[in-house]
């Protein structure tokens, strides 16, 4: 069956929330580890290495996302984290265009990397390019870089790609979507990933509408990836439950300011002392997993893990267009 919809593992409620929903409805649902959230050391969700993460969620497609050098919590070339994956994942997002975005260079490292894969695993399977955001592509340099796999790759490993990411005017900034949606380049990129049969998938698919959302599959898109937008559903949920509770709240800031996860999502006019609630709100999922955090704020909510799996299941039912 295909998957229309790859969720980042933000937290273990989202993992969880995903499992139920699976087993629940008819729909499969892919996690899209960034090496940030889970890697072979661990990560910030749950604290899963990659084998705690394909062990917790057996049943659900696991792809990583942005697999490649300088991806990880600190400066590597990411071959280490490559090994692993190919141990305990589905697919692998080759994506070195972060520390090498000239043509040439990416090209060459994400050829590189599939043959490593390979030789690990030989049933591994691919995504390849990256999102707006990173590297800008035109359609033009997608078929290129197909082309170079594809000439320079054997046919049965050519046919281990799977996945192409297409732009059509996504990034992320604070809470908010800042691209601008270009329908040309959607069908322009579709085109692309259909002459070569891989399915098109794109990546920031959060804080825009399902109506939108559902507009783009209409033109052909195959697959989105939805990640922090998953995370501020369970920071919600807290902020929600702390109403009247200034204390609680001034602690859940603190955290949060303390851990400088926002800053990268942020612009110099941001001021922190000033936005306190967008502060949470931009990396509230961040801190979920700290000791800390248990200790002083979960633990004064009893059930909130059932509310926040209610309230993910509801996003996820929404966006596959269930009726309750």
């Amino acid at each position: 069956m295909d998957i229309k919809f790859f969720i980042g593992p933000m937290s273990k409620n989202v993992v969880d929330s995903i499992r139920l929903f699976q087993q629940n409805t008819s729909k499969k649902i892919g996690l899209i580890p960034s090496r940030r959230q889970v890697d072979y050391t661990g990560g910030y969700a749950n604290h899963w290495t990659t084998a705690q993460l394909a062990s917790d969620a057996s049943e659900i497609t696991i792809m990583r996302d942005h697999g490649g050098p300088g991806q990880g919590a600190e400066d590597d070339d990411g071959y280490r984290s490559l090994e692993e994956d190919c141990s305990y994942f589905d697919f692998i997002h080759i994506d070195p265009w972060k520390k090498y975005p000239t043509f040439e260079e990416g090209a060459k490292w994400t050829l590189e990397m599939i043959q490593f894969c390979l030789s690990k695993n030989a049933k591994m399977q691919f995504e390849v390019g990256t999102e707006e955001a990173i590297r800008r592509f035109d359609p033009e340099e997608l078929v290129c870089l197909l082309d170079f796999l594809k000439g320079n790759l054997s046919k049965e490993a050519f046919l281990q790609i799977k996945y192409l990411v297409i732009q059509s005017g996504t990034s992320l900034s604070s809470n908010k979507n800042t691209g601008h949606f270009d329908l040309k380049r959607l069908k322009q990129m579709v085109a692309v990933a259909k002459a070569y049969q891989l399915k098109s998938k794109e990546h920031n698919g959060d804080y825009i509408s399902e109506e939108l959302i559902h507009h783009k599959m209409a033109h052909g898109l195959d697959a989105i990836n939805i990640a922090p937008e998953f995370g501020l559903i369970e920071t919600q949920t807290y902020l929600n439950k702390m109403q009247g509770k200034k204390a609680l709240f001034e602690r859940y800031w603190e955290l949060c300011f303390q851990s400088r996860k926002w800053e990268k999502w942020v612009g110099p006019e941001f001021n922190p002392q000033k936005e306190k609630e967008n502060l949470v709100k931009i990396c509230g999922h961040y801190v979920l997993s700290e000791p800390t955090f248990i200790h002083d704020i979960k633990s004064e909510f009893e059930e909130i893990d059932a509310l926040v799996q209610k309230n993910i299941t509801k996003k996820l039912t929404s966006l596959h267009q269930i009726e309750v």
